[in-house]
């Protein structure tokens, strides 16, 4: 079973950012656009992502995405990140977000997808990830 035919999903990994949807992020209809939620998953997992690197990462795929909810303006939203493989250079992580809906109150899973970051040095070359102390 996976989390989208849970009953009682809980979020997978750390918490990575948290951020309000404004009226700036919607369409005409009052939902947030795709593409300006897959940035701030991109931000989220970047910020973790390097520090699993010990540095500079890239992104270099996003992999399995689908939303599941609309995000209405107003919404909180809370990134989780969870390292699901390090490699040479690279790191596969899992970002999801989820929303506490500021009318209904509810909490809701909105997206998830798997983002794989490389090691890069200061030239944009792939670099070893950096052994964890």
């Amino acid at each position: 079973m996976n989390d989208y035919e849970q009953e009682d999903p809980i979020p997978q990994g750390d918490l990575a950012l948290q951020i309000t949807a404004l009226p700036r992020e919607t369409n005409g209809f009052g939902d947030i656009y795709g593409g300006w939620l897959v940035a701030q998953m991109d931000l989220a997992g970047t910020a973790m992502a390097s520090r699993v690197a010990g540095g500079r990462v890239a992104t270099v795929s996003i992999d399995r995405m689908a939303f599941m909810v609309p995000v209405a303006v107003g919404a909180q939203l809370s990134f989780y990140t969870q390292t699901l493989e390090v490699g040479r250079s690279s790191i596969r992580m899992l970002v999801e977000v989820w929303s506490d809906d500021p009318v209904s109150s509810e909490w809701r899973k909105v997206t998830e997808a798997v983002f794989v970051f490389v090691a890069i040095d200061g030239c944009g070359r792939t670099r070893p990830v950096a052994p964890r102390r």
